[in-house]
């Protein structure tokens, strides 16, 4: 030990040393360790000290920000941290008859709400989450735009789950939670390649109430079972509980990765496979408009279904995905098929799939952003941080290729669809977009996208327009979104 004397000289010297040397660090290890070379203090000395400060550091814990504001306990076992995101979004729509003239809009135009010119505020989550006693983790995310963009949704609370991690190979989760299905549906919206979700996500499980089994058993794979209330389309188990024992079959689904380049060693590379599977059984009825779609830039409304196209069906969803990225470029594609089955009835499947290629303009690499089989955030090499900034963030440019088939439905299967060449409804569409990303800094982007979907008849969408007053074949839209997230 040292007397109080040389200790208080170590603090004066320190006052000194402070004020009288510019170029050293305000932190006490940096006083300590000049102390120490200026021969003030030996170095068992210098330790102790050291020792102490960080003893104490160690029992406060630390508060911060990392892509979120983060509370650690001192022990490092728990943490709490508030999370959010903002997308604001504006939406341009030019409907395109079969002669290849625009259909007209304004006043007492037939095309209707969803071909209407917009801002948006698209998603506004505020999030809760932690781990306690380090391997307890929870989340609770409020959806602040829920009730004003679906009256049907009947609680404010998107995700609420509570999660017990055995280890990283096995973590058991039960609440409401995104089912394990499609690449793209499990990204988060924060991160995916275009503004909007293609349509293999909407055959997806999505966010439902139950159970899963989860983890990364080995370098490279993932997997996860669960059982949950299940649904007609995805989201639907979201906003409900069963509440009849006539139709309270259960679903189960699965998911499993594996990316050979982490496997391998490859920090460059993703060599990503995958693929899932469910099963849902006895599902409510089907009743007109219980499954439908809508152009990729959030648009038209091009297939509904019939009421009584099946009652209480069974459901089997599944898909294959793959990730192929080297440096600053990516392509990433995705299958899906979901079939309708029922006793005494023909089963119909409804496919979806594309296939999407990314340029990071900028350099930066692809495989920074994967983890556990999931795209995640990318950060910019240089941060763009207002004018004269010497980085301009991180840039790129996209496109994407998307196909819809439902031909196993027939145009009498759909609500209003009439079998002539023309009606509400189609069976079949393609999509076609590019797209422009400007990722500020780790939290903030800006995308634009340009997005063509050709319905292969004419249609008038079945948004409320009468059928036979305008009829279009395509539809030209431009997307653009403002992100914030924290």
């Amino acid at each position: 030990m040292f007397s109080n004397k040389k200790l208080s000289t170590a603090v004066s010297c320190a006052v000194l040393l402070m004020a009288g040397q510019v170029a050293l660090a305000d932190s006490t290890t940096d006083i300590v360790d000049a102390l120490v070379s200026k021969g003030v203090l030996t170095e068992e000395e210098g330790k102790l000290i050291s020792k102490g400060h960080e003893t104490k550091k160690k029992a406060e814990g630390t508060v911060g920000f990392n892509n979120g504001f983060k509370i650690n306990s001192g022990d490092g076992k728990s943490n709490f941290s508030v999370n959010g995101r903002i997308q604001a979004d504006y939406r341009n729509f030019d409907s395109v008859r079969n002669n290849g003239e625009t259909a007209p809009s304004g006043p007492g135009a037939a095309v209707g709400g969803q071909h209407a010119d917009t801002f948006d505020m698209r998603r506004a989550y505020l999030t809760a989450k932690g781990t306690f006693r380090g391997f307890i983790n929870f989340e609770a995310t409020l959806d602040a735009g829920a009730a004003g963009a679906d009256s049907s949704k009947n609680s404010l609370l998107k995700y609420y789950w509570l999660e017990t991690a055995f280890s990283d190979a096995f973590k058991v989760r039960f609440g409401q939670y995104k089912m394990p299905g499609s690449l793209e549906q499990l990204t988060s919206s924060r991160f995916i390649d275009m503004t909007e979700r293609d349509w293999v996500t909407s055959l997806a499980p999505a966010v439902n109430k139950g159970i899963m089994i989860h983890g990364a058993p080995a370098t490279g794979f993932t997997y996860a079972v669960s059982v949950s209330n299940g649904g007609l389309t995805a989201d639907s188990g979201a906003t409900a509980i069963e509440t009849t024992s006539g139709a309270d079959g259960k679903a189960i689904n699965g998911r499993v990765t594996a990316n050979i380049a982490e496997i391998v060693g490859n920090k460059e590379a993703i060599m990503h496979l995958g693929g899932w599977y469910g099963y849902d059984t006895d599902v409510p009825n089907m009743a007109d408009g219980a499954v439908k779609f809508r152009t990729n830039a959030r648009g038209t409304g091009f297939f509904s279904n019939k009421t009584g196209t099946y009652s209480n069906p069974d459901i089997s969803r599944g898909g294959l995905e793959v990730i192929g990225a080297y440096g600053p470029v990516k392509l990433q594609g995705e299958w899906g098929r979901m079939s309708f089955d029922q006793e005494g009835r023909t089963s119909k499947d409804i496919d979806a799939g594309y296939i999407n290629l990314s340029y990071m303009i900028t350099g930066e690499q692809y495989a920074s952003a994967y983890k556990n089989g999931l795209m995640d955030r990318m950060n910019p090499k240089n941060n763009y941080t207002g004018l004269g900034s010497s980085g301009w963030g991180a840039w790129e440019i996209g496109a994407r290729y998307s196909k819809f088939d439902a031909k196993d439905f027939a145009l009498a299967d759909l609500f209003g669809a009439q079998t002539t060449a023309q009606g509400n409804y189609t069976n079949n569409a393609d999509s076609y977009t590019i797209g422009l990303k400007w990722i500020v800094d780790p939290n903030t982007r800006f995308l634009a996208d340009y997005v063509y979907t050709d319905f292969n008849r004419d249609i008038t969408g079945g948004d409320g327009s009468t059928v036979g007053t305008l009829f279009y074949n395509k539809e030209k839209a431009i997307n653009f979104r403002a992100q914030f997230d924290f």
